[in-house]
């Protein structure tokens, strides 16, 4: 029997345009504006918008009402079982790494022994070791009070600091797993995890170069302003994150390690999948596939932060258990805001959006990648949210991607992870973070923040493409 998504791409190839097609995309278009009204012009919140959003392409394009709520449910309890567990460990490691001082270890050991030259390139370096654990919001939290103490002490302007600091955690937010984004994209195309990891930080690491460290000098000329007195009211000073029940933090290289740990063993799950095919098995590759897993990986990785950010340190089980309870508290809206979007994803994949959309890529010739690059544009734009554009871009473009072989799936995952990066604007929360976290005016905001996040799109796009054409 064949799999469903051979049979929606069949259909699709073999059908002809109809005025439900055209009806359906104008719907869909329609909800995408809906929610960027709700969020953009009346400030309700996207967990709302998105809900309404989802309901008026729901109605709008003939699905039953019962189907309506199904698909939307079906959406967020999917999206939430696959990222879900994933954001509330990722985040109880981060709570682990400020309080224990491990952060301002490796900010100490990388930026205490670099010159002014060399400032930038080191906090960029910061930014990706910090970042491959976190998401965006919480590694930009975390670096603040860092950015604003480097600019100081470097005598840097706040730009030729704070770019390569972005440009770091927003790259690894977009297109490394596991991150949530790029893992929603690849669970739906069907993408092996391992490939489009290393796949993801070869293009990453360029990408960051290019529009991190080098941008940062056109930056800094557009906007020369130099560090606020304070990083959005955080301290500056030397115990900027750490708690006062920390009696030995830990080693550079112990903090290291712990953040290294869960994606040393994804790794080691992609070097088995490449060395034995799934038929294949042995020991090694049984426990491999186990503990590469991205919900086991960073299980383990926060069972081991408990010890050498925790007991290691000085806290006793109590401390521990309270600052895991307090890391989930602030990412209750990013679970709900995700689980949203993979609602409005599924209500326009259950009203047959994507299907129509298909079509169309079938009768335009466009190259999939380029379709899947654009939607994600399109979503960003349109929500605001990195992971509700790939979120719903992947979902759409699932049903293209059927026959590919698995390096394109890997590469797909990751057009559409570039896609969503394209111009931060005023509906999208990390903007404003930004803004009022540096003190710059929307027009500076924009002319720093936003264009590198544009040139971050581009610029991984364009590596994206040019593996896509070697391979």
């Amino acid at each position: 029997m064949p799999h469903a998504t051979e049979v929606t791409a069949l259909a699709a190839k073999n059908s002809d345009w109809t005025g439900h097609d055209t009806r359906l995309l104008l719907m869909a278009l329609a909800g995408i504006a809906l929610i960027v009204v709700l969020i953009a012009a009346l400030d309700m919140h996207p967990f709302l918008a998105l809900i309404l959003g989802s309901a008026l392409v729901g109605f709008g394009s003939g699905v039953a009402s019962a189907d309506i709520i199904a698909n939307f449910e079906d959406g967020v309890g999917k999206t939430l079982m696959e990222v879900g567990l994933l954001i509330a460990l990722g985040a109880m490691l981060g709570k682990l790494l400020a309080e224990s001082g491990g952060a301002d270890q490796v900010v100490e050991t990388l930026v205490g022994r670099s010159g002014a030259r060399l400032v930038p390139w080191t906090i960029g370096l910061v930014a990706v070791i910090v970042g491959l654990p976190m998401f965006f919001e919480i590694g930009l939290v975390l670096l603040l009070p860092v950015i604003v103490l480097v600019a100081k002490r470097s005598e840097l302007p706040l730009m030729r600091v704070a770019i390569p600091a972005l440009a770091g955690l927003s790259v690894l937010h977009g297109l490394v797993p596991p991150h949530p984004g790029p893992l929603i994209a690849i669970a739906a195309v069907n993408a092996n995890l391992g490939t489009t990891l290393g796949l993801g930080i070869l293009v990453a690491i360029p990408t960051a170069i290019i529009c991190g460290p080098l941008f940062s000098y056109v930056a800094a000329r557009w906007v020369p302003v130099g560090p606020p007195e304070s990083a959005g009211g955080l301290q500056t000073g030397g115990e900027r994150a750490r708690s006062d029940e920390v009696t030995r933090p830990p080693s550079f290289a112990v903090t290291l390690g712990t953040i290294l740990f869960p994606v040393v063993l994804m790794l080691i799950r992609a070097v088995a999948d490449v060395t034995w095919t799934d038929k294949e098995s042995n020991g090694f590759k049984t426990v491999a596939d186990f503990i590469g897993e991205p919900l086991v990986a960073l299980t383990l990785a926060v069972l081991l932060a408990m010890v050498s950010f925790g007991y290691a340190v000085g806290f006793d089980g109590k401390q521990i258990t309270e600052r895991l309870g307090a890391a989930l508290a602030p990412i209750a809206a990013i679970l709900l805001i995700v689980g949203a979007g993979g609602g409005f994803k599924q209500t326009l994949i259950g009203a047959g959006v994507g299907d129509s959309i298909a079509k169309a890529a079938n009768h335009t010739g466009v190259s999939v990648l380029v379709i899947g690059y654009l939607l994600a544009v399109a979503l960003r734009l349109a929500t605001g949210s990195a992971t509700v554009a790939t979120t719903t871009a992947a979902g759409i473009i699932a049903p293209l991607a059927h026959g590919l072989p698995s390096t394109h799936l890997a590469l797909l995952a990751l057009a559409v992870g570039a896609g969503s990066l394209f111009l931060s604007h005023v509906n999208d929360a990390g903007f404003w973070l930004v803004s009022q976290s540096f003190r710059l005016s929307v027009a500076d905001t924009f002319k720093t923040w936003s264009v590198m996040e544009t040139l971050l799109s581009l610029v991984g796009f364009g590596f994206v493409s040019l593996l896509w054409l070697a391979t």
